[in-house]
């Protein structure tokens, strides 16, 4: 006799859902070996204490709502690799692994057990955000240090429970914080995949400008350390909003503020433009120089953008990176 599906909103249990699709029953992210589905398992009340916080974001576009879910490891940096980062590995391929994401939120104690074991809302089945499937953070765990997470972006695939107690939490005040270069030159590796004729998660355009970022992102850190340059990143959270802003470099050394694009393209340049200055109100200290990072130099017409504007520019030539100074 086949079973009833399970519905979005539906409260159930971990055990019958292990009963239904396989795998244990004790971790956040449980991979079964007899059907095709990840089960992953959030609760507000203890990821707080972990240094995060999982739920729905305000982002919403023409593929629908984001929720975020933070990755497995609750002590020191979260990976892709070997055995402690394997289930976040499972997550990343769940597309070229046939697995489908199903996602539940914890519910209150589960009246009919003796033991503390929580009954568990269904909110439906997901996928990974095809264009940015995670990003990295920096956290505090429970004794005060500070790590990288994975943040999973995930999208609705088909019908869900999407309600305001699942939302995350507004921030009360705005919070900038210094962070690790590293969390936006993610120093994370992730594991190969399938070719890309095969792969979902293969480059297309837009990813393909994402890498290059993230290359001429690393390059230019590196080069910055060289010259005993201290170097960071921002995160942000503006007051009343649910989402995390990340800048890319800044150069405590110089009080530089680089916003970096895999194309120098004027759409690429307008976009960097727009961060910069969307960004700069809320660093300190305060009034940093601004500069764009770019894999080549544009067009003339756009170098005198980026001066009109006060905005320096750092870009490859194949030998190292001249700067040309802008009227900043």
């Amino acid at each position: 006799m086949n079973e009833s599906p399970i519905k979005p909103g539906q409260l159930t249990t971990r055990a019958k859902m292990k009963e239904r699709f396989g795998g244990g029953d004790q971790e956040g992210i449980i991979l079964s070996k007899t059907t095709p589905n990840i089960l992953i398992y959030t609760d507000h009340e203890s990821g707080r204490e972990y240094g995060y916080e999982d739920g729905w974001l305000e982002e919403e576009n023409d593929q629908g709502p984001v929720f975020e879910y933070t990755g497995k490891g609750r002590v020191g940096h979260q990976t892709f690799e070997g055995v402690s980062g394997s289930r976040n590995k499972a997550i990343l391929r769940h597309v070229d692994d046939g697995n489908t994401l199903r996602l539940f939120m914890a519910a209150g104690k589960d009246p009919a057990s003796k033991s503390a074991a929580k009954l568990q809302r269904y909110l439906g089945e997901f996928e990974l955000d095809d264009k940015q499937p995670y990003t990295i953070r920096e956290a505090d765990d429970p004794e005060g240090n500070r790590r990288l997470i994975i943040v999973f972006r995930l999208r609705p695939k088909g019908s869900v429970q999407r309600i305001p107690e699942d939302a995350i939490t507004p921030a009360k005040t705005t919070q900038v914080q210094q962070v690790s270069a590293a969390v936006t030159a993610s120093s994370m590796v992730e594991p190969p995949s399938k070719r890309a004729s095969e792969s979902r998660r293969s480059a297309q355009p837009s990813t393909i400008a994402e890498h290059r970022k993230m290359r001429i992102l690393g390059e230019y850190l590196s080069f910055l350390e060289e010259r005993q340059h201290k170097v960071f990143a921002y995160q942000i959270k503006i007051s009343g909003t649910r989402s995390t802003l990340k800048t890319d470099l800044y150069d405590a050394t110089d009080h530089v503020l680089y916003c970096v694009k895999g194309e120098s393209s004027r759409e690429e340049i307008r976009m960097a433009i727009g961060q910069l200055k969307d960004y700069v109100r809320h660093i300190k200290p305060a009034n940093p120089k601004l500069a764009v990072l770019l894999p080549e130099k544009p067009h003339e017409d756009l170098q005198d953008l980026l001066n009109r504007e006060g905005i320096s520019l750092v870009y490859q030539d194949g030998e190292g990176y001249p700067k040309h100074t802008s009227g900043s």
